[in-house]
């Protein structure tokens, strides 16, 4: 064996005896897919996701005049469909249809996380404000609505930000702890769960998300948010986003090796 077959051999003995290297972590962009096709994930997703939240509370208003049976209807429609879309998108861009989501991950992945650089943040967030906004209009399309027609539907009382802020903290918690304890495979099911309980247990119904609260904007349906309220839920979000990046920090915090 001459000195060169011996080192090639040693090599790959040494890379055979090294664990595979494992995949990003849960929100973390996957590294092997083209940033266009990452960008068109969550444009696509987030599209659909307010197409599903919209779609199904016209449906619902023209089921029934009971707005707790509306809200159930628009609901579990949500779940099914963000769980759907995370399953299915999530290997591609990391499933965030959600520049709160998108901008935390920026933040722990300069931090020394894994996560989006600042340039993929600045592609992902405006690839899913105009997914919601098509997705808005779509929705609208379906069901014979006018296709953008500002909503009327004020949400700027105080209760309600509070509301935005607890939601949205509760998502930011239940995403990034998730990653902390290695529990990412159930982040489809987990974070769907969440919102559905979230329409209930918040005063605002969780949007938890700037994208679709701009997205929400432009249909003057059930799921609608008039424009003079979005600025005030966008800012509770991303106080929320911060509340809830503390959280994580705190109750996730390294435990020290025994001296």
């Amino acid at each position: 064996m001459t000195p060169a077959e011996a080192a090639s051999t040693a090599e790959s003995a040494t890379h055979a005896a090294e664990p595979e290297s494992v995949g990003p972590a849960p929100g973390a962009t996957p590294p092997r897919n083209p940033l266009v096709a990452r960008a068109a994930a969550e444009l696509m997703g987030t599209a659909l996701l307010v197409a599903v939240v919209v779609g199904s509370g016209i449906q619902a208003t023209e089921l029934t005049k009971d707005v707790g049976l509306q809200l159930l209807a628009n609901s579990t429609a949500t779940v099914f469909g963000l769980g759907i879309l995370i399953l299915l998108l999530g290997p591609v861009s990391g499933a965030h249809f959600n520049p709160a989501v998108t901008l935390a991950e920026w933040w722990t992945a300069r931090r020394g996380g894994a996560g989006v650089t600042l340039r993929e943040a600045a592609v992902y967030v405006p690839a899913q404000i105009v997914g919601a906004v098509a997705g808005a209009i779509l929705a609208d399309a379906m069901f014979g609505e006018p296709l953008v027609k500002w909503s009327t539907h004020d949400r700027s009382a105080g209760h309600l930000l509070l509301g935005e802020i607890v939601a949205t903290a509760g998502l930011i918690l239940l995403i990034f702890g998730l990653a902390r304890a290695d529990r990412l495979q159930f982040a489809p099911v987990a974070v769907a769960s969440y919102i559905g309980a979230a329409y209930w247990f918040t005063s605002s119904t969780s949007f938890a998300n700037p994208a679709v609260t701009i997205g929400r904007a432009f249909t003057d349906t059930f799921a609608g948010i008039a424009p003079g309220s979005v600025l005030g839920f966008i800012g509770m979000q991303l106080v929320g986003s911060v509340v809830g990046l503390a959280l994580v920090a705190l109750i996730f915090m390294p435990g020290r090796s025994a001296e």
